[in-house]
């Protein structure tokens, strides 16, 4: 898409949310539309991604019956399944759509800028704002791959008292192991690769600049105010979702496991 394109979207979508501060400089047309948008637009719930931390649900603890297997066997089979969780949540991610194509890691434009993209589609100019939310897609799934092998290292690093307390922890015990151990470097790895990915469409400097105003008045979340941090942190949000699914299908269904050890590890769990 055009630079000059681009930029006016972004112009209009930044405009539009400050308008909140200064509505009276948009003209009485514009006041309507977003009143009849407070009224008739449904409420939306924030996708399963957003969070800071994966929608798990569940944290029992379990029983087991892991006294019959060595602390060697419970480690080694852990590192089998969770690099296995890891592996198919990255390649998941990575691949064209796969945050795009799916509901529950889908990055949507910054919160304070949905009010002005549904005015923006009312005057037939939602193309823009879909293009844009492609792009950060886009930039999400390139960055995927650098994941895989954070969370590998952070597998092979792992003492026999993680791995006990990931076994006959939560639900989710293995996907905090991993946010808590890989979290900040892969925020180091993921945010160039991102930029330089929006850079190739020229929007991260275009979407910054106006960004930075909306900011000011508060009408833009400060972690936000930056595309590139913003679709990092979505990013990593996305990605510790998914790896909380996998988790939680190896724990619901030990057959899913990769290895006989493991799928005779996770059946003694009982939750």
């Amino acid at each position: 898409m055009p630079q000059y394109k681009i930029q006016s979207i972004l112009f209009a979508l930044v405009t539009l949310a400050a308008s909140h501060a200064h509505a009276i400089d948009f003209g009485d047309l514009i006041n309507k539309e977003l009143g009849k948008l407070d009224k008739s637009a449904p409420q939306k719930s924030e996708p399963a991604a957003t969070s800071n931390t994966p929608a798990i649900t569940g944290t029992a603890k379990p029983t087991t019956g892991l006294a019959n297997f060595s602390n060697n066997d419970q480690v080694d089979s852990l590192k089998q399944a969770l690099v296995q969780g890891a592996e198919t949540a990255v390649a998941n991610l990575s691949k064209e759509n796969g945050y795009l194509g799916n509901n529950k890691v889908r990055i949507p434009l910054p919160e304070n800028l949905q009010k002005a993209d549904g005015l923006l589609r009312k005057f037939g100019m939602g193309k823009y704002a879909d293009d844009l939310t492609t792009s950060i897609n886009r930039a999400a799934e390139t960055a995927a791959p650098e994941a895989k092998d954070l969370l590998v290292g952070a597998v092979n690093k792992m003492t026999v008292e993680d791995a006990k307390g990931i076994l006959t922890g939560g639900s989710d015990a293995a996907t905090q192991y991993f946010r808590k151990n890989t979290e900040t470097a892969l925020a180091g790895k993921f945010k160039p690769i991102v930029a330089t990915s929006m850079q190739k469409v020229k929007l991260a400097e275009a979407y910054d600049q106006f960004a930075e105003k909306g900011g000011k008045f508060g009408l833009i979340d400060k972690r936000d105010t930056k595309m590139d941090d913003y679709i990092t942190r979505k990013a990593m949000d996305g990605l510790f979702l998914m790896i909380a699914e996998q988790e939680k299908a190896i724990r619901a269904n030990p057959l899913e496991a990769t290895g006989n050890l493991a799928k005779k590890i996770f059946s003694a769990i009982k939750f």
